[in-house]
């Protein structure tokens, strides 16, 4: 009887976890909405001014987006993931359509179909001041920074004798081009406007536009949207609507912070915390996605190492082939392959729209259960066999045998192992970022690109991380010292 209320409390907890990951990251918006994709690290086009519109994506592609939407008689929805995801995205039916200042290049043209034009700018070469690079032909033998997947990066492979490094951010091409690692970098001149009041020891100079080029909206292959779209644009160019967004954003003041009379101190080592004193609070608003994200995981993951691990031990050759064939694909693959495989990938093979929270929590309990299940092995293979032995010879049943008797002892055993894979899957929750979710890593990136910097809030998210894992070690210290005493 004990057994059978222990499993069933094991089988309602499973059923709770998946109802919270599921409520938690259900979209609730209305039969005719349509969803756009967005990289929100690249004002002014979109980003978020965390310390005045909290969480909230604005910028010059999100108003026109909402524009368009509004005309056509549509809800619209918003969602955010890395610059390199976008396409992906709509080929997986994530989005409907993607606005990121993404130019119609003929290499993307193959992939996915583009509104027209609706805004034209240009690009800039990004070096310290006094490298003298005005012009293309000034970048012949040097390192040049771009953004992965930008039409910046389309730009440089025709440029002669230029070694191309391509980067995710920004931000990272900024920071890279500082400390002298790259000579220089390429990025749009309404970018860069941003980055030049914030680096005063920096200097910009505009390439002019040797053939067409600007931002256009991303639509599926054969989307209908793309003529309704197309009509709304040629009818803001008319009314002036585009004109007076660009004129907003653009010409848009970089914040800064309140003067007084006294001078500002100098920061020592080149940092300023106080950049990003607003921004805490969204920063900190991670932690307990960070957390949630990680108990979740980490709890089913230990279910299923469970059951991997009692399946490898096991006379039934197939159970102990597929554990073992499982735990080989987990641990032979990379982690961050994997998350990406099941956000994409799900949508398209299964046609349901899996959430970025939900891919997270699968993969890395999936991914987990894997490593778990060998340390658990491992674990209930050092029990003494005379354990066993004895149990069979009283005619304890198998079940009651391993639950009561071999389960708790390899456990105990191995606690310091599966604390140390909780920390490492508390900081490996990270890469959810990629995929959008807002914990930490990706909260600090955001406050960096609102406020054109990189060190600060890597730094504080980097304390805090820190923190969450002395704390998970303390309270595993306490519990295995409990373990030793009650022995």
């Amino acid at each position: 009887m004990k057994r059978l209320k222990l499993k069933s409390v094991l089988v309602v907890a499973i059923a709770i976890a998946f109802s919270l990951i599921a409520i938690a990251s259900y979209p609730q918006t209305a039969n005719k909405t349509l969803t756009m994709a967005t990289s929100p690290d690249y004002p002014p086009y979109e980003f978020k001014d965390t310390a005045v519109s909290g969480n909230e994506i604005i910028g010059f592609d999100v108003d026109i987006a909402k524009y368009i939407t509004k005309e056509l008689g549509y809800e619209f929805q918003i969602i955010g993931m890395d610059f390199n995801g976008l396409i992906p995205a709509l080929q997986a039916g994530r989005a409907d359509f993607v606005m990121a200042g993404m130019t119609p290049t003929p290499e993307r043209k193959k992939n996915v179909d583009f509104s027209v034009l609706y805004y034209e700018a240009q690009n800039t070469i990004v070096a310290n001041k006094g490298s003298k690079l005005t012009k293309p032909e000034d970048l012949a033998g040097k390192k040049v920074g771009v953004q992965l997947g930008s039409i910046q990066q389309e730009a440089v492979k025709k440029m002669a004798g230029v070694e191309m490094v391509p980067l995710n951010k920004i931000a990272d091409i900024i920071q890279e081009v500082k400390s002298n690692r790259l000579t220089a970098g390429i990025i749009e001149d309404t970018v860069a406007k941003g980055y030049a009041e914030a680096n005063p020891d920096l200097e910009f100079n505009v390439i002019p536009n040797t053939e067409e080029s600007g931002s256009a909206i991303a639509f599926p292959k054969s989307s209908r949207l793309v003529p309704e779209f197309n009509r709304v644009l040629q009818q803001m160019k008319d009314n002036g609507k585009l004109k007076e967004f660009a004129t907003q954003w653009f010409s848009r003041p970089i914040a800064q912070e309140p003067t007084t009379d006294q001078p500002a101190p100098t920061p020592k080592f080149g940092l300023d915390f106080g950049k990003i004193l607003p921004n805490m609070p969204f920063i900190l608003g991670g932690i307990w996605v960070t957390l949630t994200f990680t108990l979740l995981s980490a709890f089913l993951g230990f279910i299923w190492g469970i059951v991997l691990s009692l399946f490898k031990i096991s006379s039934i050759k197939p159970l102990s082939l597929f554990a073992n064939g499982y735990t080989s694909i987990f641990r032979g693959t990379p982690l961050i392959l994997q998350l990406t495989l099941v956000y994409f990938a799900t949508p398209q093979l299964t046609g349901y729209n899996i959430s970025a929270l939900q891919a997270g929590v699968i993969t890395f309990f999936l991914n987990s259960g894997a490593y778990i299940s060998e340390t658990i092995r491992a674990g209930i293979q050092a029990v003494d066999k005379g354990q066993k032995e004895a149990a069979e010879s009283l005619g304890v049943p198998y079940k009651l045998m391993m639950g009561d008797i071999i389960l708790p002892q390899a456990l105990k055993n191995i606690l310091p192992a599966l604390v140390n894979e909780s920390i490492a899957l508390l900081k490996d929750s990270a890469l959810v970022s990629v995929i959008g979710v807002e914990d930490l890593l990706r909260r600090a990136t955001i406050v960096g690109a609102e406020k054109y910097i990189y060190f600060e809030p890597l730094i504080f998210v980097g304390i805090i991380y820190y923190l969450m894992v002395l704390s998970l070690t303390w309270g595993a210290n306490v519990l295995e010292r409990r373990l030793q005493s009650s022995s």
